[in-house]
C-alpha cells in the first residue's frame, strides 16, 4: 500500500470512530431506523469525501475539529444518497461495499426513512456544533444545501433518471454527473477551505475547478469499471448501467478514449491547485483516483 493508500485508510478510520459517537444514543422506540442508519454510516468505503475536507483545510492551515464536523455531515450527505440510489425505485441493487442494502436488511420504508433521517442529521450536526463559528455554520449549511440539492446531486439525479427513458446526449450526461457526483465533492474541498477561513473567490474558484476535474475523473473510472471487472471485485454488482439502459461514458467512447480522457482530466485539475498543493497531497489523490481498481 502506497503513501496516499495509507493517508486515505487512516483518514477513513478517524472518520468512522467519529461517525460512531454521533449514534451513541438511540431512541428505543424508533430503533430500528436508527439501526438502519449506523448500518449504512459503517459501511465502509475509501471516504474520500471526508478525506477531501481534511486536504483542504490542511493545504490552508485549518482547524481539524470544525474540519472534522463537516466531513461527517458529508459522509451522512453522501450514505443518504446510496441508500436511495439503491432502492429498487431506482437502481435496484442488492449489494453495496460487499454488503447487503440497507432495504434489503431493514425494508424499504425504513430505509427511505434512514435515508431521510441522515440527510436532516447532517445539518443538524453543523447547526449544533460547538466548534463553528456562526457565520461558518450559515456558509457550511449554504454549501452543504446546494451541493445536495436541486442544483446539485438531485438535480443530477434527476436528469439520471430521465436518462432512463431516452438516451442523453454527452453534453448533458456530463452535467448529470458534474452535479450528481461532482456537487458534494466540491462541497467537499469548499468546506475544508472553510474550516481556515477562505472566502477569496479567485482561491475557491480554484478549487472548485480541482473538485470538477477530479469528480468528472471518479465517474469516467466507475464507468471503465463497470464494465471491465467483476461483481467481487467491485463488491456490488457490475454491469448495472447497461442493465438500466443508462447513458453513460462508456456510450461514446472506448475504454482507451475514457482512460485517456480521464488522464487529460487528472493534470487539469492538478494544475488548477498546484499553488496550494505544497506537500504534493492533493495531486496524489488525483492520481490515485484515476488509477484506482475498485
Amino acid at each position: 500500500m502506497g503513501l496516499i493508500e495509507n493517508k486515505i485508510a487512516l483518514c477513513a478510520r478517524k472518520t468512522s470512530l467519529e461517525l460512531e459517537r454521533y449514534f451513541a444514543e438511540k431512541d428505543e422506540d424508533s430503533r430500528t431506523v436508527f439501526d438502519a442508519m449506523q448500518y449504512s454510516v459503517a459501511s465502509g468505503g475509501k471516504r474520500i469525501r471526508p478525506f477531501l475536507v481534511h486536504a483542504f483545510s490542511e493545504c490552508f492551515g485549518g482547524r481539524r475539529d470544525e474540519a472534522s464536523v463537516y466531513a461527517c455531515a458529508l459522509e451522512m450527505i453522501h450514505t443518504y444518497s446510496l441508500i436511495h440510489d439503491d432502492l429498487p425505485c431506482m437502481d435496484d441493487d442488492d449489494l453495496r461495499r460487499g454488503n447487503p442494502t440497507c432495504h434489503k436488511v431493514y425494508g424499504e420504508a425504513t430505509a427511505l426513512l434512514a435515508g431521510d433521517a441522515l440527510l436532516t442529521y447532517a445539518f443538524e450536526i453543523v447547526a449544533d456544533s460547538s466548534v463553528i463559528s456562526d457565520k461558518n455554520k450559515v456558509r457550511a449549511v449554504s454549501i452543504l444545501s446546494r451541493c445536495s440539492g436541486r442544483y446539485g446531486m438531485i438535480g443530477g439525479q434527476q436528469i439520471d433518471l430521465l436518462g432512463e427513458i431516452k438516451p442523453m446526449t454527452y453534453e448533458l450526461m456530463a452535467k448529470m454527473h458534474t452535479l450528481k457526483t461532482g456537487a458534494l465533492i466540491n462541497a467537499s474541498c469548499l468546506l475544508g477551505c472553510l474550516s481556515a477561513d477562505i472566502y477569496d473567490e479567485n482561491i475557491l474558484n480554484n478549487v472548485s475547478c480541482y473538485a470538477e476535474g477530479i469528480g468528472r475523473v471518479f465517474q469516467l473510472v466507475d464507468d471503465i469499471l463497470d464494465i471491465t471487472s467483476t461483481d467481487e471485485e467491485l463488491g456490488k454488482p457490475t454491469h448495472s448501467d447497461e442493465k438500466n439502459m443508462k447513458t453513460t461514458y462508456m456510450s461514446f467512447m472506448t475504454v482507451e478514449m475514457a482512460a485517456e480522457l480521464a488522464h487529460i482530466m487528472t493534470e487539469k485539475a492538478c494544475l488548477a491547485v498546484e499553488e496550494y498543493d505544497r506537500n504534493g497531497i492533493l495531486k496524489a489523490l488525483a492520481e490515485y483516483l484515476r488509477d484506482r481498481k475498485k
